[in-house]
């Protein structure tokens, strides 16, 4: 969940306005703080927070730098070499990307110059991306919930609940050993300052996770849900913050995991260790 930290309970944090129920007992109850920052001075940025998240590598030493936006052809390598999803699949576990792309030409994905942390973690497992027939046959989910972001770009499909994105996503989760699902328009709605919007993209993330939280409650099923930096917790700035990230685990072994995971770069090797 891009661009959401952890900040004081405030009249500047919208997440507990009353706008997200859900997200804002999981903040208080289940949520464990943990570092974005990684020892390196400036604000934490997308492209090497991501990286950290997904690889375990402190990017940003790495670089030099918090980087945001895109990743650039150092960080693509280290994508490349060290991510979650390739680990998994090199192991054997059925791990996916449930992210559909607007697209049926896969080609095109991978051609493109400028690709996400996710995308290029995906390719490099998988060789491809979930396209629009997935997400057609609801065997994917669109980065905005409800497709309707799409109907700007020609998509004249059927549009879904926020709920039955969620639901959809879970069932993939069922069908495979390791999902991972990416929403980032916490973080575009911090750098918008919008209010109305704050609270639209905060009240449908909430209806999201209604149909989802359920998939914890099976035996041996592990919840996730954290971030790569602040943004949207602190509606008096449009850039992001400072603040500590939340890790939020809910299921099997999630105590243990709460315990031990204490920054960015201690996710991806924690969840190696759960599938040796």
């Amino acid at each position: 969940m891009d661009g959401l930290g952890l900040g004081p309970e405030s009249e500047h944090n919208p997440l507990f306005s009353g706008a997200c129920p859900r997200l804002a007992r999981l903040l208080r109850e289940e949520a464990a703080p943990i570092d974005a920052g990684l020892g390196v001075p400036g604000l934490p940025q997308s492209a090497t927070g991501q990286t950290a998240l997904l690889t375990g590598v402190n990017a940003p030493a790495v670089m030099g730098r918090h980087i945001e936006g895109l990743p650039g052809p150092r960080l693509k390598e280290i994508i490349r070499e060290h991510n979650l999803l390739s680990a998994l699949a090199a192991r054997g576990y059925r791990a996916t990307f449930a992210n559909a792309y607007y697209t049926r030409d896969i080609e095109e994905v991978r051609s493109r110059r400028f690709q996400s942390v996710t995308t290029v973690a995906t390719l490099a497992a998988f060789g491809a991306v979930r396209d629009t027939a997935d997400l057609l046959a609801g065997r994917a989910v669109y980065q905005d919930l409800t497709r309707a972001s799409l109907r700007e770009r020609g998509y004249d499909g059927p549009f879904v609940t926020p709920a039955q994105a969620g639901r959809d996503l879970a069932a993939l989760a069922t069908e495979h050993d390791f999902t991972l699902f990416e929403y980032f328009q916490t973080d575009r709605a911090g750098h918008k300052g919008d209010a109305e919007r704050t609270r639209r993209v905060l009240g449908e993330f909430d209806e999201f996770l209604g149909g989802v939280l359920a998939f914890a409650e099976g035996e041996r099923r592990l919840l996730l849900l954290t971030s790569d930096h602040g943004n949207i917790e602190d509606a008096a700035t449009r850039t992001h913050t400072g603040n500590p990230v939340p890790f939020v685990a809910l299921g099997a072994g999630a105590g243990a995991l709460k315990i031990r995971v204490r920054a960015l770069t201690d996710i991806a090797p924690a969840l190696l260790d759960l599938y040796p």
